[in-house]
């Protein structure tokens, strides 16, 4: 489970710097290859509506109201839960339905990601939080795979607000997180605190890539991140 720096769409890595992750962000996503497809244009995600990052403000304490383009988020959570690894992640919306794997850091920093051979996998960020606790937990996947095709979260730009994220975890319970904002993100702007920052509420950040396909570059040049709170 390491980032893969050959063969299909990559770019650079994401990166962490002890408890203050630092990403570089870049694709998670694989391309599509092929003798039929040589020739034939692969399929583009869906976009999220909101193409342009937002302003993030506030959410430093429990007395703080984070806001995304000046709407308020995550207002009136519960309280977290313990910490449990996760299992699964459903999306009803898209058709997600796959297992999650524990994701750390490679020796050089970079966070890992799902092997392009699990592209239907997802992965979870375990030196944060788990689904449900009080903090941002980040599960990442790929959007499409030179091995599979069309990955776990292809059509996760396709979310708006309201949809429902139900994870499932090791301890058997399920927390379900309700959609806040979609928004797609420059890689050379991604929002580092804002995903991997702390946070007062059982919060979830879904990540995976979207924009262009940069094809000198084999990377998408923007990432797509499904931010969410806990509702039961």
């Amino acid at each position: 489970m390491t980032t893969t720096r050959a063969g299909g769409r990559h770019g650079r890595p994401w990166r962490a710097a002890g408890a203050a992750v630092v990403v570089t962000m870049a694709t998670i996503g694989a391309g599509m290859i092929g003798v039929a497809l040589e020739t034939t244009p692969a399929p583009r995600p869906p976009q999220p509506l909101a193409q342009a990052g937002p302003e993030v403000t506030g959410g430093s304490t429990a007395n703080d109201a984070l806001t995304i383009d000046g709407q308020p988020v995550g207002q009136g959570a519960p309280a977290g839960m313990a910490r449990s690894a996760p299992t699964s992640i459903e999306i009803p919306r898209i058709g997600v339905d796959a297992t999650i794997m524990s994701l750390g850091t490679n020796p050089d920093g970079t966070v890992q990601v799902p092997p392009l051979k699990q592209a239907d996998q997802a992965g979870w960020y375990e030196s944060g939080a788990s689904p449900g606790e009080t903090g941002n937990a980040v599960i990442v996947g790929h959007v499409d795979s030179a091995v599979l095709g069309p990955a776990v979260f292809f059509d996760l730009g396709a979310l708006t607000p309201g949809d429902t994220v139900t994870v499932r975890r090791t301890d058997g319970l399920a927390a379900t997180f309700k959609v806040d904002s979609v928004k797609s993100y420059p890689k050379t702007a991604f929002p580092n605190e804002l995903v991997y920052g702390p946070s007062d509420r059982p919060s979830l950040r879904v990540v995976t890539c979207g924009g262009e396909f940069d094809k000198a570059a084999k990377s998408y040049l923007d990432n797509v991140i499904v931010f969410a709170t806990l509702v039961a």
